[in-house]
């Protein structure tokens, strides 16, 4: 049985939906490439902060992808953490005056991840709809689809994404 399944298995009875929607959007065959899907979650499960559910995620990963995917994932969520709250400001105030300034953050991994680079714009993209930057997400919906990928391809992101915020918040409950 997979670290997820173990995990799964203790989520309770009202949030059953959660522990099959886990099953169906984890396994493969929709549109999205192992890579894509396991650092998608992976990326998600760091958002949503439920350690227990980014150990075990990063454990079945592992089996499937390279440790390249597992890094760029950690890193897209982290930086993510950083913009989202940068960005949602900016939008949120919606004055010039800050939206003239440099951000003057670092985010060098955005430009150079270890993997793909379409593929961590997808679990930046992820990371955003768990953490709730409108700003963030278009802008990362749009490099995407630019890349390459196909709406499909995000939408199956963001059911993973809705998804593992669902299980994190589920795990949490008594």
């Amino acid at each position: 049985m997979s670290a997820i399944d173990l995990l799964a298995a203790e989520i309770v009875e009202p949030a059953r939906d959660i522990k099959l929607n886990l099953q169906s959007v984890l396994g493969a065959g929709g549109s999205l490439t192992a890579e894509q899907r396991w650092g998608v979650a992976i990326a998600c499960a760091v958002a949503a902060r439920n350690v227990r559910l980014q150990v075990a995620l990063i454990a079945d990963a592992r089996n499937e992808v390279g440790p390249a995917v597992v890094e760029d994932a950690v890193a897209a969520a982290a930086i993510m953490g950083m913009n989202n709250v940068y960005y949602r400001f900016r939008h949120h105030i919606e004055k010039p005056s800050y939206a003239d300034r440099p951000a003057r953050l670092r985010m060098n991994r955005l430009v150079k991840p270890a993997a793909s680079k379409v593929d961590f714009e997808l679990y930046a993209l992820a990371a955003s709809a768990v953490i709730g930057c409108d700003w963030c997400m278009r802008s990362h919906e749009r490099v995407v689809v630019e890349g390459g990928l196909t709406e499909e391809q995000v939408h199956d992101a963001i059911r993973i994404a809705a998804t593992i915020n669902g299980a994190a918040i589920a795990l949490e409950v008594a």
